[in-house]
């Protein structure tokens, strides 16, 4: 960084850092269900549902079955940001001192590591079992239910194998929706819609969300979607493409806490003093995450044209 620092000097005129456009904070985190968690493997313990029956004969024994108890393993991963050195005397030839424009751009960059770790955990596979030895995909029977890009439902069991690329509609949102009214989510957790910014703005296209006749939200006046048929929208140039159809981009319907997020150390940002380097300042940031899906059937991929 050092070597670059002269383009701020007096006489180019500057009096403040440009940050460039980036994403700035993670939408994602307020989503997930926060643990916390010391050392490198956290499990997620979950315990299913008890059916009743009928009491039988009277003083009759009594009926006994174990709950059903299962775990998620969860693994925490450490990143770094590569740290910036400020030069003491490319300090005193600048208008500003850029120390803080440089802690604030290495969080922004901690955040979308957060929101990439959110992401992978939506789609990805995760570990089962009690000591976490099973591979479970996203499309495995019993857990998500996948939707095509053409809107239909994947059978269960199954990855994505449709080859239309679509964009987003109101019928393919409201499949999303039976989906999760189908594996009896509880309907009181807010549920969202993620999406890449092509598949938002086709959506906010469509007569019913742009039109005052049939949404309230008045989307074109406000320039954005904030919600619809019951999903907050959370819009995303991060999220990653089919493995083997790379013209779709893997969007989800979930609800809340259906990813786990363990935070170790949150974003952290020491500003020390360097002697070794001429008593540089240098700025180094570090964060300590892990996420995973514990809830299959909370999250609906579904697959949408990328652009």
């Amino acid at each position: 960084m050092s070597q670059q620092i002269p383009i701020a000097f007096v006489d180019q005129f500057k009096n403040a850092i440009l940050i460039l456009s980036q994403q700035k904070q993670t939408e994602l985190r307020r989503t997930t269900r926060m643990e916390s968690v010391v050392g490198d493997v956290m499990y997620v313990e979950r315990l299913g549902s008890k059916e009743p029956q009928l009491r039988g004969a009277r003083h009759g024994e009594t009926p006994i079955s174990d709950a059903d108890h299962t775990r998620r393993k969860l693994l925490m991963a450490d990143y770094v940001v590569p740290a910036d050195l400020i030069d003491k005397p490319d300090r005193l030839k600048m208008i500003i001192d850029p120390q803080s424009a440089y802690v604030r751009n290495q969080v922004y960059g901690l955040n979308r590591a957060i929101e990439d770790v959110i992401i992978t955990a939506i789609f990805g596979t995760t570990l089962g079992g009690h000591e976490g030895g099973s591979t479970i995909n996203n499309y495995d029977a019993g857990e998500c239910r996948l939707v095509q890009s053409d809107g239909t439902i994947q059978t269960a069991g199954s990855d994505w194998t449709n080859k239309t690329e679509t964009a987003l509609t109101i019928q393919k949102l409201l499949t999303c929706k039976q989906l999760l009214d189908d594996a009896e989510v509880d309907k009181d957790l807010e549920r969202f819609f993620l999406a890449n910014p092509y598949n938002v703005n086709q959506f906010m296209n469509l007569t019913e969300v742009k039109s005052s006749d049939y949404n309230t939200s008045k989307a074109l006046a406000k320039g954005r979607v904030d919600s619809f048929a019951g999903f907050t929208f959370i819009t995303s140039t991060r999220l990653p493409a089919d493995d083997t159809d790379t013209g779709s981009t893997k969007c989800a319907a979930f609800a809340q806490d259906a990813i786990a997020l363990a935070i170790a150390e949150e974003p952290s940002v020491n500003v020390d003093l360097r002697p070794d380097l001429l008593n540089s300042v240098q700025v180094f940031s570090t964060l300590s995450i892990g996420a995973t899906r514990v809830e299959g059937p909370r999250v609906v991929p579904i697959l949408l044209k990328t652009s």
